[in-house]
Formats: C-alpha cells, sequence, structure tokens
C-alpha cells in the first residue's frame, strides 16, 4: 500500500493534471469559489487514472477501488503542496 502510494505521489501525469487543476480553479475562483471544483477534480482525477492506465488495466476491481481510494490521498496530499506553494507565493508578492 505504501508502494502504491508513493508511486502515485511521483507520478509526473498526476502531478500534472493537479497542478493545472489548481491553476483553472485559481483562474475561476470568483464564480465558482475554490472547494467543489478542488475537491470534485481530486476524486475525477483518482478515478479516471486507475481506470485508463496501463498500470490500472492489470488490476482487478478489488485492486482498482484500492488504487482510487490511495488516489485520492495522493491526489490530496499534492494538492496541498502546491496550495501551500501558491500561499507562500501569493503572500511574498502582496
Amino acid at each position: 500500500m505504501i508502494d502504491t502510494l508513493a508511486t502515485q505521489l511521483l507520478d509526473p501525469f498526476r502531478i500534472g493534471l493537479i497542478f493545472f487543476l489548481l491553476v483553472t480553479a485559481l483562474r475561476t475562483r470568483h464564480t465558482m469559489g475554490m472547494r467543489a471544483p478542488l475537491a470534485m477534480g481530486v476524486v475525477f482525477i483518482a478515478i479516471l487514472l486507475p481506470l485508463t492506465t496501463a498500470a490500472g488495466a492489470a488490476l482487478d476491481s478489488e485492486g482498482r477501488i484500492t488504487a482510487v481510494v490511495i488516489g485520492i490521498v495522493a491526489n490530496a496530499i499534492i494538492l496541498a503542496v502546491f496550495l501551500l506553494g501558491w500561499t507562500v507565493w501569493d503572500k511574498k508578492r502582496n
């Protein structure tokens, strides 16, 4: 389970999706807010990747559910790091 989490935390595709999710949320925060789009995006990416990648194709249904749950945790960690970076950058800029 820890190795799956580490693999997902270091996946460049996942990191890129989360980064651009945050960029999009920041651009639309005045109309959509931040919490709902980020939460839905984290869950969407966690479901999307195990269902569409070659690594996810080798998993059975129970393994996919585990990958999705661990993916939600990994996405939340990655998003938290990006949000921390954005907050620090925004505070220094102003």
